[in-house]
């Protein structure tokens, strides 16, 4: 009588937590909860990257970039004496070399608002981006990532070749994001996270696209930036600003 107690509770507590973590968008709703409101709005650091062609190193820079979310990030390319930068701003992309605005075209950089973007926005907006960015949060399952469980949100599969998102299930950051756009298979890998405030940050990402590693950034003197401005954000005014 007992060992069928004990199985029915051990059915109950699975039931039960099938029932919590329900979908994807039940995951997205606990990080929502534990984040939102408390992830640092503003980040900077240095980063060391790695540039490969067909696995091989290519050349070494160094970045220094400045975020503010939900949307905007700048890179300056050292040496900085060359006023080579690249601006993210909403769904378009500014890239100016040798000080002047060299290009200028739609082009969203998703990653800023996957790693720390989605906190800043309403809930429901932050669920109907994710999914025109093709994830669909209405499937989920459990794996395991370098050891550590994680959520898969995107995907009820592991052999399902569809975009997904891999999230730490102990502290709700991302680990790794598979997207998948008509012939092309991109993946992104971040490791390493460092506690910056009550958020997190990772230090290193390593991206691969058909399989094939394409960039390594490592990051270091990661800071959290409560007070950037946003007009450091502006190519409009970076450019009067070197004049």
């Amino acid at each position: 009588m007992k060992l069928r107690s004990g199985i029915a509770l051990l059915t109950i507590i699975a039931l039960l937590s099938f029932k919590k973590a329900g979908n994807g968008e039940a995951i997205l709703r606990m990080m929502y909860n534990k984040y939102a409101g408390k992830w640092h709005s503003g980040l900077t650091f240095k980063q060391t990257t790695e540039v490969y062609r067909n696995d091989s190193l290519k050349r070494t820079q160094t970045w220094r970039e400045a975020i503010l979310y939900p949307d905007k990030l700048r890179i300056d390319i050292e040496p900085i004496a060359g006023s080579n930068t690249i601006f993210f701003r909403g769904d378009s992309t500014y890239r100016i070399t040798n000080g002047q605005l060299k290009s200028a075209v739609k082009n969203e950089n998703d990653l800023i608002f996957l790693l720390g973007g989605l906190y800043f926005m309403p809930f429901d907006k932050t669920i109907a981006k994710l999914k025109d960015l093709g994830y669909d949060v209405s499937k989920l399952h459990e794996d395991s990532w370098k050891g550590q469980p994680v959520y898969v949100i995107g995907a009820t599969t592991n052999d399902e070749k569809v975009s997904q998102l891999w999230i730490d299930k102990k502290n709700l950051f991302l680990v790794r994001m598979l997207e998948y756009k008509k012939d092309s298979k991109e993946e992104a890998i971040f490791d390493d996270h460092v506690k910056i405030g009550n958020g997190w940050s990772e230090t290193k990402c390593t991206f691969y696209i058909n399989d094939k590693l394409v960039q390594i950034e490592k990051y270091y003197d990661s800071k959290a930036a409560p007070t950037l401005d946003p007009r450091f954000f502006d190519p409009n005014h970076y450019i009067k600003a070197a004049d």
